[in-house]
């Protein structure tokens, strides 16, 4: 497999893999994924696992993707999608697929786009050896360049064996960009919508690595939004960069902030808050 792309380079025909610990940004890369797909006009499938249909569908909303009528996208359950007489059949998914396919070509869509939570392999009911023929055989069905798919593997599931043989299975990869990492912060790009997103800890010593980030959230154009609900320490200088940020937006620009109420109370204080172009939301449950 070859390294880890964005999701927005992905195009029909590609088959691939995102492997993800984190949930949110799971969600934030289905989301561009689905979002992308509905503005090309394709057919959208998403199979869900760890959260229902409804739930999927809320989130999805909050990141900004909002479906078109007549049945574009599609959520389904995997248990009602995949499981047959109590068990999962490789070939019964593959067959699926293929009706689904036809169907979007068939009502005139440019094509079927498909994301699936693979977690149903972890079940009771189903043989992880079914996962395995499903990911060989089902590569037949992208020869003809129509289909585009993301499988989704949590690492936290799946063991190091299963997941080895999901990246051999898988022609690509997609993933966050990442631009700082390190047992106290993590610093990525954040998909949708379109931004930045940090976890943990920031002072000084990593402004230039948000400052880089900014920088190249500045150049995707549109409003910024930077999610800062999983980051519980935040010092004035890192504070200030933000602020930074903010003052070069063009006009008709904003800048959408998400973030507990101590990292507002640093904000406020440095000003960052007091920009027209700034929006800030308090993120639920977060101090």
């Amino acid at each position: 497999m070859a390294s880890a792309s964005s999701v927005e380079d992905l195009r029909p025909g590609d088959h691939a893999c995102l492997t993800y610990s984190d949930a949110e940004e799971r969600l934030d890369i289905v989301a561009a994924f689905v979002r992308d797909g509905i503005g090309a006009g394709q057919k959208v499938v998403c199979f869900t696992d760890q959260s229902g249909p409804p739930d999927l569908a809320g989130e999805l909303a909050e990141r900004d993707v909002k479906p078109t009528d007549g049945g574009q996208l599609t959520i389904r359950d995997n248990d009602a999608a995949w499981l047959s007489g109590g068990q999962v059949s490789a070939a019964n998914m593959i067959e699926m697929l293929s009706v689904e396919l036809e169907a979007a070509h068939r009502d005139g869509y440019a094509g079927l786009r498909v994301t699936a939570d693979m977690c149903w392999a972890t079940r009771p009911v189903a043989a992880v050896d079914e996962l395995l023929v499903f990911e060989t055989r089902v590569a037949d069905l992208f020869a003809e360049g129509r289909l585009i798919a993301v499988c989704q593997y949590d690492r936290q599931r799946f063991d190091h064996v299963t997941l080895a043989f999901a990246a051999k299975a898988h022609a690509r990869a997609v993933a966050a960009a990442v631009y700082h990492e390190d047992p106290l912060l993590r610093i990525c790009r954040q998909h949708a919508p379109p931004g930045i997103r940090l976890a943990g800890e920031i002072d000084y010593r990593r402004v230039p690595e948000l400052n880089h980030a900014l920088a190249e959230a500045l150049r995707l154009g549109g409003d910024i939004h930077v999610n800062l609900a999983h980051l519980t320490f935040m010092d004035a200088a890192a504070a200030a960069a933000i602020g930074q940020a903010a003052l070069s937006l063009q006009p008709g620009r904003a800048m959408a902030i998400v973030c507990g109420r101590a990292v507002r109370k640093v904000l406020d204080l440095v000003g960052a808050t007091d920009q027209p172009a700034v929006r800030v939301r308090l993120a639920h449950g977060r101090p």
